[in-house]
């Protein structure tokens, strides 16, 4: 009830801060620049004051965007001036890259060396996510390449000596280089010393070394094993505690990135953003109908009851944009739907490491955004060869919310991009953050029941209405 009424007691305060900047944009059309920056400014402070009484870190986010344009249009000298503190937050985030993918991609392989044991399950599991992923990387590539959404933006492309050094041979060689053969790129994925890998920021050869890694691991005896997989699990969850500290300086890493670009580059930035955020729900539709609906109907899956199944844990991962949140009554609504317990508990838990579709569409969407948004054209092939990456550096981290965060900029330092426009995509990630986490956890569902169906072990009587109704209630 306390919740309930805190909630009642902000609504008032939102709707007088959107009906103020609404007001302060509309008289700044009609030329009364200095009445509608005022107003503006008074509806910043209202929704300040909303997200004091929330304390909600989105909140929060969502009013570093806007202060962060109006500095840009207001103060375009001091927007520039400020461009430091999302630099700290850069480094602050970069910091975090190499372990986290470590340690998720670790966990991921050596806490599943059981495998082997699994036997057909555990094949039939894997060839469905990756199969179902790979087609979630085609279609946000897809999108993106049809929308172009960050063209138009002119980012700021920044990078460090060494990731531009990467961008010259990895995407864009210049003329006087001769080009990266499929040799030599090949041999760079392999790392020699994997504290200079770390060290190089050179997430592709540490991603390989902790699969390696984590093989090896799978081969070991059980007493042997567990000790090292508890140090990969404790060393992701220290991880995922720091990117929670650092997420707190994100939103003066928001505004100060988004002042920057806005005074760099104009108002046009909220135009990209808009139909980039359009640009993913449509993506996500697609998938829904072209990858997920596809599959249930060759599983013989009950569509209609499935949904109605899917429906509660499918609400609790919108509304939270974090995967594990909605795993236990994911779980429970599964088993009521006819997936046998030995099922579910295999496919939906590997699922949050490996099948992470909608997180999947994502990346590769917002990865093509980032070298629209700096002009950087990369051709099929290259396109191609990051969504190869992206299947490696994606795993396991569904379940956190803006972990992908990382995944991009490991990305962006594998392929040469500027971490810039990354920033940018903070100011709208919340609204993308809930249709992605909600196809990851659809997608873990449908996951169990398909294999079900394959092993030839869904309960269909179970499936009925009635049972699933007995669930709801």
């Amino acid at each position: 009830m306390n919740t309930n009424a805190r909630k009642r007691d902000l609504t008032p305060w939102i709707a007088a801060g959107g009906v103020l900047y609404a007001a302060g944009v509309a008289v700044a059309m009609f030329a009364q620049l200095h009445t509608g920056t005022a107003l503006r400014i008074i509806a910043l402070l209202v929704f300040a004051v909303a997200a004091l009484r929330k304390r909600s870190l989105t909140g929060w986010i969502f009013l570093g965007m806007l202060a962060g344009v109006e500095l840009g249009l207001d103060a375009p000298r001091v927007a520039i001036s400020i461009k430091v503190l999302s630099d700290i937050f850069l480094r602050l985030i970069k910091v975090i890259v190499a372990p986290l993918i470590f340690g998720t991609l670790v966990t991921g392989i050596a806490s599943h060396g059981e495998l082997r044991t699994v036997g057909r399950l555990g094949l039939k599991s894997l060839i469905y996510f990756e199969v179902l992923t790979t087609i979630a990387l085609l279609i946000g590539l897809v999108a993106i390449n049809v929308s172009k959404a960050g063209v138009g933006l002119n980012a700021p492309a920044a990078p460090s000596v060494a990731v531009e050094h990467r961008s010259q041979l990895l995407i864009n060689p210049q003329p006087e280089q001769p080009a990266l053969s499929w040799q030599q790129f090949l041999i760079r994925i392999f790392p020699d010393n994997i504290a200079k890998a770390v060290a190089d920021n050179q997430i592709l050869q540490v991603a390989v070394f902790a699969i390696l890694f984590g093989l090896a691991l799978g081969r070991l005896s059980e007493a042997k094993r567990a000790p090292m997989v508890r140090l990969a699990e404790s060393l992701t969850e220290t991880m995922f505690a720091f990117t929670n500290l650092v997420m707190y300086f994100a939103p003066i890493g928001v505004a100060a990135a988004l002042a920057y670009t806005v005074a760099h580059s104009g108002l046009g930035v909220m135009l990209n953003l808009g139909k980039l955020l359009l640009t993913l729900y449509i993506a996500l539709i697609a998938f829904a109908l072209l990858g997920m609906l596809p599959a249930a109907l060759l599983a013989r899956v009950p569509v209609r009851e499935f949904l109605r199944a899917v429906a509660e844990p499918a609400t609790i991962a919108f509304a939270t944009s974090t995967s594990e949140a909605a795993l236990p009554r994911a779980i429970e609504s599964m088993e009521a739907f006819g997936v046998p317990r030995n099922i579910v508990g295999f496919v939906i838990p590997t699922g949050y490491s490996f099948n992470l579709a909608g997180s999947a569409l994502y990346l590769a969407l917002a990865s093509l955004f980032v070298a629209q948004a700096a002009g950087i054209h990369m051709s099929l092939t290259q396109q191609i060869v990051m969504l190869g990456t992206l299947m490696l550096t994606s795993k396991g981290v569904a379940g956190v919310p803006r972990a992908v965060l990382v995944v991009l900029l490991a990305t962006a330092s594998i392929f040469g991009l500027p971490e810039e426009p990354i920033f940018v995509l903070l100011g709208v990630d919340a609204l993308m953050d809930m249709g992605r986490t909600t196809i990851n956890v659809v997608g873990n569902c449908l996951a169990s029941a398909v294999v079900a169906r394959w092993e030839g072990e869904f309960r269909a009587e179970a499936a009925s209405s009635e049972a699933i109704a007995a669930l709801t209630d």
